[in-house]
């Protein structure tokens, strides 16, 4: 049994045909898309209408992520005030361009489990952990706290929402971030997804990278209107996918307080973080 498992693709379109091509070439019985294919990125409408696709033709499987659950709660409520307004203009954005069609986020699942062929051997894949969606497994998770966050009993932990792929173990149990196709922050522009074997040795696990049309991806974030219309917020995005470094809790942590409390002009808060940043480097 072949099972391949991405993540994260987070509205590129580019990365997701990449991972697509790949996928099909490899021909997995069972394929899973673990959540966050949409928001932080600019074409989410066109990555739902190509999953629900390969959904409707060869059966591919959604999980949610947690910008599934953020972009459906804009959806249903408005900002308390004109800063969250502006906060959130990301994903105010990539419910705008997939409105008429949000609800059927709402009916996909948080987990899925399968078992290997003739039983036994099972798999538990989900965004994040039994802690949540937002709750991500990096190598930086000690293995005291790992027990609240994985099932019992079970072969191989699937997981994702870090955008950094890891393979670990926990007791008896193998654990595979798949990292993320549309906007990795280890350093590697590449995209990456699982796969996923099961033979006499038991499940076998591979971190798959994958080069795609960078060029075209930048346009996609220019055309779109997305660096507008995503509101200030939406220029720290873009540099985390251009430098694939996760950079936005930094600017949080030095910068929203002081914002909140009228301090500085958020505008005026993500120019200086920006300029703080060390020069790219090639990708």
């Amino acid at each position: 049994m072949k099972a391949a498992i991405f993540s994260d693709v987070q509205g590129n379109r580019p990365a997701l045909e990449a991972a697509i091509a790949h996928i099909e070439a490899w021909r997995p019985d069972l394929v899973v898309m673990a959540g966050d294919l949409i928001n932080r990125g600019p074409r989410n409408r066109e990555c739902l209408l190509r999953f629900e696709e390969l959904q409707a033709v060869a059966g591919w499987l959604p999980l949610r992520g947690n910008h599934e659950s953020w972009v459906l709660r804009c959806g249903r409520e408005p900002p308390a005030d004109p800063l969250e307004a502006d906060l959130r203009r990301f994903a105010d954005f990539t419910h705008a361009q997939i409105a008429d069609c949000s609800q059927r986020l709402a009916g996909w699942p948080d987990h899925l489990c399968f078992a290997a062929p003739g039983g036994g051997h099972w798999v538990h894949v989900t965004h994040g952990t039994l802690a949540g969606n937002r709750d991500g497994i990096s190598s930086r998770v000690a293995d005291a706290d790992l027990s609240a966050k994985l099932p019992e009993d079970l072969a191989l932990f699937v997981t994702a929402h870090t955008h950094k792929p890891l393979t670990r173990r926990f007791r008896e149990t193998a654990i595979l971030n798949v990292g993320s196709v549309g906007s990795p922050f280890d350093g590697d522009p590449r995209a990456s997804y699982g796969q996923i074997q099961f033979d006499h040795r038991g499940w076998r696990t591979r971190i798959v990278r994958l080069g795609y049309d960078r060029a075209a991806a930048d346009r996609d974030f220019r055309d779109s209107g997305f660096l507008e219309g995503g509101g200030p917020l939406a220029r720290i995005l873009y540099q985390e996918w251009r430098r694939a470094r996760l950079l936005l809790p930094h600017w949080q942590q030095r910068y929203q307080e002081a914002v909140r409390r009228g301090a500085i002009r958020l505008e005026q808060s993500v120019a200086d973080f920006l300029d703080s940043l060390p020069p790219e480097t090639a990708v």
